[in-house]
């Protein structure tokens, strides 16, 4: 098959996205049978993928009963968001629920699509005769606000147990912003591991909460598994030969199944949608990240539930992006390249449509040619279009990678809360469509 036979095949096979709210109906049905729908996106500070995620959830939960919004966060910066969803903090906004999000990169969950998907899943929970829909974080890097967060549970409800905390987690000498310090410390021999320390208090917690369905005691025992995972993950990045991407998404996986198990034990079924980067999302077996031996949260997810996992990957073609040009930078609203020809964002350029979704699961033979590798790019917090093809781009096999696709050719910058002098003032507002 030629290259112009496969693009009138994905034309065909696509359903225009035109801002209606039928949009979505074939990914919603296919979602009628899955406990996880894991919906992805190509770049970390792109407008309309954020958009369009929030709107697919919206459905999920209002039409399905999607009791569970799981992101690529940290667990209690997520669980301020958590509470002020559920009318349990005194944040007075959505903009003051997400300030918890002081880490770099701020953009990701500090943006106008947070703001406004928080708002919409308050009001409801508020209008909701159900319990109210979870909204957690899944990330390890907060390993001592975690430990923070354990001790000010215990501090409330067992000051003899917050005592033996103190005691287990003071082994963290070297205490900076992100745990790096400790990693650091450990492989130089300046300080000695905590991994025994982290885990006996995670043990602890879990035989504290065991068969309670109290959201603190729960959020308690998460914060421990955070800090006994970064433990490893940060003592792993000096001189360990175990990957910390497999730490991290091992730590991601173990997260949504303990969401999972709660969301059982409350409401008697658990259905979740999960929202992180194309590169934690799609099976990492069908990509050159597995074939060098990587794993993350879709290939485990399909492994264990198989369909009842739906793998949603997105992409897009040029426009602007909020990104940085080095870790830890401000956030500037850069230029995205036209994607490289021989990338599937290229091929789906050429399909002519601004916006469509591309069912995978059980294509036939007319999409058979997405079995075979391609380039596929991949834009995360940083973005260095100096070195696009070496900085961005990766081999995948798409067909086995995802379920679905959701292409918007062209994106703009997510719009920060926050905007520095690198980030200019915002493009015209779009009409297309209306908003959340």
């Amino acid at each position: 098959m030629g290259r112009g036979q496969l693009i009138d095949a994905v034309r065909e096979a696509a359903g225009y996205l035109g801002g209606s709210r039928a949009d979505f109906d074939p990914l919603v049905e296919q979602a009628h049978r899955a406990h996880f729908v894991l919906l992805g996106e190509a770049t970390h500070g792109s407008h309309e993928l954020y958009r369009e995620r929030a709107r697919i959830t919206q459905r999920l939960i209002s039409e399905l009963g999607f009791n569970g919004v799981v992101i690529e966060a940290d667990w209690p910066d997520a669980d301020r968001a958590n509470r002020w969803a559920q009318g349990r903090s005194d944040d007075g906004d959505a903009a003051e629920a997400l300030s918890g999000f002081r880490r770099f990169p701020t953009w990701m969950w500090r943006n106008t699509v947070a703001v406004d998907f928080l708002g919409w899943l308050r009001a409801h929970n508020e209008n909701s005769r159900s319990a109210p829909v979870l909204f957690h974080g899944m990330d390890l890097y907060s390993l001592y606000a975690s430990i923070d967060a354990v001790l000010a549970y215990l501090d409330k409800r067992d000051p003899e147990a917050a005592a033996r905390a103190r005691r287990r987690y003071s082994c963290f000498e070297t205490r900076d912003e992100d745990g790096q310090g400790y990693g650091r410390a450990t492989r130089l021999g300046l300080s000695r591991s905590c991994e025994n320390e982290a885990l006996q208090q995670l043990l602890e917690l879990q035989k504290r909460g065991a068969g309670s369905l109290d959201p603190e005691i729960f959020s308690a025992e998460q914060n421990a598994r955070v800090a006994r995972n970064a433990e490893a993950y940060y003592r792993a990045m000096f001189g360990s030969q175990i990957s910390t991407w497999n730490l991290r998404d091992r730590h991601m996986t173990e997260t949504l199944e303990a969401v999972h198990q709660h969301l059982m034990a409350r409401d008697g079924y658990a259905r979740i949608a999960v929202w992180a980067h194309n590169s934690h999302l799609g099976d990492a077996r069908a990509t050159q990240m597995g074939w060098e031996g990587e794993l993350n949260v879709g290939q485990l997810l399909r492994e264990k539930h198989g369909d009842a996992a739906l793998l949603v990957g997105f992409s897009t073609y040029d426009g602007t992006v909020t990104a940085a040009d080095d870790w830890g930078g401000a956030a500037q609203r850069m230029r995205v390249q036209p994607a490289l020809p021989e990338s599937i964002e290229a091929l789906f350029h050429e399909v002519g449509l601004p916006r469509f979704l591309l069912p995978l699961r059980g294509a036939g033979e007319a999409l058979a040619e997405l079995h075979e590798p391609m380039l596929e790019r991949a834009i995360g917090v940083v973005y260095r279009p100096r070195t696009e093809r070496y900085s961005h781009y990766f081999e995948a096999r798409l067909l086995l990678q995802f379920d679905m696709m959701v292409h918007i050719d062209r994106t703009r910058a997510v719009e920060p809360l926050e905007r520095t002098a690198t980030w200019r003032e915002p493009e015209p507002p779009e009409t297309y469509p209306s908003a959340l």
